[in-house]
């Protein structure tokens, strides 16, 4: 899918702002069919569970209603018109005046709807977005919704971080030719000073395609004719970790009367490779270093923040990560877009996390009963897990700073029934987009000796956390454990590995001369342990720091104020590890340790 943007052929109108907003319980049936009767507005985009003082609306199960005015411009007479919402968190029934017009389940992936015979230039209509927070063991992320006490539902979920819900990313009006370029797909290579860009172009029979591409000055490089070719650029300037360049890609469709339609896409050129022990992005072995991240902030919870956004890669860049992963689902494509003009690298990640039925268990991981069953991750399941690969892989396919997929956090793998469930969704992802490797996040049940899955896939992502929820307080015996840990996932499978999330929490301001589990000095010194085996392994081929802020999670006795593994806290101030990080990490420059420039 095309993200919208203002061409030579196409306009784009930004819906974002302060829209009406009520809940189910309190409006009357049908509420699309008139203004909200409401006194509530809603920030667009935000979550909504924050911006109230009222519990209700913020632990709200089932259907709230974002309610808005739209005109369309006068000038969009025979054109296509089309609504886009960007995210909704986690489905979706969007409705025009009286007319229900589209339906999205999958919180984190955009949407396109087609308004063209239902709304006409010039005039305006009364757009009606009703959202649905609520997760089941058929949705990806996975629930339940349960009655509690008082006789009100209550959603419960299976992973640590808040269920924010509503429109948290933009919504936008936009137009485009009757007859339009549809996708574009573009996959890069270089061979010596050559690059190699080929593209394939998704348009009606009959249209007559001309590409052209340009470099950062704007100097036009290579050209192409057709649905589908591979341009060659002299002398090409690489898309590198850390030094970003783009070229763009001008896609123009013809008729027999002209030019109909103009898209741009910006290109990368790099190549991503796993050999043997090694991850290479453009042939040089590179190493991770970063975070599991979240779109978390205060009052806006998962609302995406252009602010937040300058802010977080500034902190990146400080402390000397190169890298992170979108944990635990798909982030906002502005993230993605200013990875790729700013050089840092992304592992892209689906929003299964929660494929676990041990962790209901606790420690224990004793599951109440099989995750891959009837009873939750069932064939409906799959199917959704299968729609979120597509629209993951769809919208985010070209961006040069998406080097691998990561297709679920923390699942089963150590379950029976975890094969059968896994093995199609990475046939279908290598079918999807074969450029890029494969990974899933291993969690602590899943061992080298039971893990019925890694066979599958390019890379060894473990989530590993010896020192706090095994033997906290205990170094020592932690660094032990790691070690032997990984040495038998080297023997048993002759991949690269790396560490996908590893941390302790730590409470800021609170400090102690001994290994106090929550001090900062104790998170400084689990990170260095962590570190010191990490170095001893040639195969190991990053660390990505659980987690780079403080974030929001259910209310529970263990999670005072939130999850606070960040290295930053939840206002982006930086605890001592954050400190001991940037010395490491800015001494590395994306090298394994012990390795020359």
């Amino acid at each position: 899918m095309l993200k919208p943007k203002n061409t030579s052929t196409r306009e784009l109108v930004n819906l974002d702002g302060v829209w009406r907003f009520g809940i189910d319980s309190r409006l009357p049936e049908q509420p699309w069919t008139a203004a909200l009767d409401t006194p509530l507005e809603a920030a667009v985009p935000a979550s909504y569970n924050d911006l109230f003082i009222d519990r209700e609306i913020r632990n709200h199960v089932g259907w709230v209603y974002y309610q808005r005015e739209v005109r369309v411009p006068r000038g969009w007479t025979d054109e296509r018109i089309l609504l886009r919402f960007d995210a909704a968190t986690h489905a979706a029934k969007i409705y025009v005046d009286d007319q229900i017009v589209g339906e999205h389940v999958g919180g984190y992936t955009p949407f396109d709807i087609d308004l063209t015979d239902v709304v006409a230039a010039g005039q305006a209509f009364r757009l009606t977005a009703a959202v649905s927070g609520d997760l089941t063991n058929e949705t990806i992320p996975p629930g339940k919704i349960e009655v509690g006490y008082d006789g009100r539902p209550k959603q419960v979920y299976f992973h640590d971080f808040y269920n924010y819900a509503g429109l948290a990313r933009s919504v936008w009006l936009h137009s485009a030719p009757k007859s339009r370029i549809e996708d574009v797909t573009v996959i890069t290579d270089f061979e010596g000073t050559n690059g190699v860009v080929d593209y394939t172009v998704q348009v009606p029979a009959g249209l007559d395609v001309r590409v052209r591409l340009a470099d950062a000055d704007g100097t036009v490089v290579a050209e192409g004719r057709g649905n589908a070719g591979s341009l060659t650029v002299p002398n090409v300037t690489l898309w590198k970790p850390g030094a970003a360049y783009l070229y763009e890609l001008t896609v123009e469709a013809f008729n027999e009367e002209g030019l109909i339609d103009c898209y741009d896409l910006p290109v990368g050129v790099r190549t991503v490779e796993v050999r043997g022990h090694d991850f290479l992005i453009n042939g040089k072995p590179f190493y991770f270093t970063g975070f599991g991240k979240h779109e978390d902030t205060y009052v806006r919870g998962k609302g995406h923040d252009n602010a937040y956004l300058v802010h977080d890669f500034q902190l990146l860049d400080w402390v000397g990560a190169n890298s992170f992963r979108t944990s635990h689902y798909p982030y906002a494509e502005e993230v993605i877009e200013f990875a790729d003009r700013h050089g840092i690298v992304i592992i892209d990640e689906t929003a299964a996390v929660g494929l676990n039925m041990g962790v209901v268990g606790g420690m224990t991981g004793t599951p109440p009963f099989p995750t891959f069953s009837e009873q939750y991750a069932n064939n409906n399941t799959h199917a959704a897990h299968q729609q979120h690969l597509r629209e993951l892989i769809g919208r985010d396919k070209n961006h040069p700073s998406v080097v691998m997929w990561s297709i679920a956090n923390e699942p089963a793998s150590n379950e029976d029934g975890a094969r059968e469930y896994f093995e199609p969704l990475v046939k279908l992802a290598r079918e999807l987009d074969p450029t890029r490797p494969l990974t899933y996040s291993v969690v602590m049940f899943a061992t080298y000796k039971n893990d019925q899955i890694v066979d599958l896939f390019d890379v060894i992502s473990l989530n590993r956390y010896y020192g706090w929820y095994i033997s906290p307080g205990d170094l020592a015996s932690a660094e032990l454990m790691l070690d032997g840990d990984i040495r038998g996932w080297i023997e048993r499978a002759d991949k690269p590995i790396m560490m996908s999330e590893y941390g302790a929490d730590t409470q800021p301001g609170l400090h102690a001369v001994w290994d106090t589990v929550w001090t900062e000095e104790y998170q400084t010194e689990y990170l260095a342990m962590n570190h010191r085996v990490f170095d001893r392994f040639p195969q190991f081929v990053g660390e990505q720091v659980w987690n780079f802020a403080d974030f929001a999670t259910t209310d529970g006795l263990h999670r005072v104020g939130g999850n606070k593994k960040g290295v930053f806290t939840r206002e982006r101030r930086p605890k001592a590890a954050a400190h001991a990080l940037r010395q490491r990490w800015r001494g590395l420059n994306g090298r394994k340790p012990g390795t020359a420039e």
